[in-house]
């Protein structure tokens, strides 16, 4: 029997990256998904956003790792588009059981520096984006009798980045909010977890702004110029994580495996939250 068979699994943010990850790998193991993704530029964002293509792609890889896929294009910080449509995939694959909250984006700036309409950007999709999803998706949980909810925070969310003021605060926020519905919803046998993961092999960090404010000295970085700097970062004597290592993590905690597992900040981080 496979890990989540017969369950059904929104994925926010699944046109690509980690969400795209996420959604296959419960596929694999017999989710239904319900895939949503913005599909559109953001205008604080300079790395290239997922398109329609993107969570095309994402869908047909998934329904050929065996799952029912239901997706919309769907912003998070719209709460009624995205009631709407998980109302909808509720209906065509029959419940749902598991939530995976990972739509988020990434943009840097000394925290002096960040513009009004950045910070505004960062808080609106990355904490009320995982807000609304999981206000919409609560009362479903609840009619099922149980289920598990699992955030995308950051190990950013568990110690204080440089140039990521924003995000740091909006994923500080998402473990606030994770730690809070754990014992809200608890009695509805409803756990809720979140993964922090260090740097991730995605388009969030793999860009030119991230390998400029990482090599400074140099006129045009790229890839192969930032895994000194990034290994230094970690306690293994890895640059950075690869998708799937964090949805081996999502799996776990939305798989019977992890029960009574429910408040837990989970890092996959190559410890860099741990080291001194």
């Amino acid at each position: 029997m496979s890990r989540v068979e017969g369950k059904v699994a929104l994925v926010t943010g699944a046109g690509r990256g980690q969400g795209r990850s996420h959604a296959i790998r419960l596929a694999e193991e017999g989710a239904a998904i319900i895939a949503f993704d913005i599909c559109a530029p953001v205008r604080s964002v300079t790395y290239p956003m997922s398109d329609e293509a993107d969570l095309q792609e994402t869908c047909d890889l998934a329904r050929q790792a065996g799952g029912r896929v239901y997706s919309a294009v769907v912003d998070v910080r719209d709460y009624d588009t995205l009631a709407d449509e998980l109302r909808a995939g509720v209906q065509e694959l029959g419940g749902l059981d598991i939530v995976v909250a990972n739509a988020g984006i990434a943009s840097y700036a000394a925290g002096h520096e960040i513009s009004e309409a950045a910070w505004r950007e960062m808080i609106d999709i990355n904490l009320t984006g995982t807000w609304h999803t999981i206000k919409a998706a609560v009362p479903h949980l609840i009619e099922r009798g149980s289920g598990s909810i699992v955030l995308t925070s950051s190990a950013a969310g568990l110690q204080g980045t440089p140039n990521l003021a924003h995000y740091v605060a909006a994923k500080h926020g998402v473990n606030g909010l994770m730690k809070t519905f754990a014992n809200e919803l608890a009695p509805h046998w409803i756990r809720v977890n979140s993964v922090n993961p260090t740097q991730v092999d995605t388009p969030m960090i793999m860009n030119d702004e991230i390998f400029a404010m990482f090599r400074p000295d140099l006129e045009s970085p790229g890839r192969e110029d930032i895994v000194e700097v990034s290994t230094g970062m970690n306690a293994l004597p890895v640059p950075w994580v690869e998708a799937i290592d964090v949805s081996h993590a999502v799996l776990f905690l939305a798989s019977d495996e992890a029960r009574y597992i429910s408040g837990v900040a989970l890092p996959v981080d190559a410890g860099i939250v741990n080291k001194v």
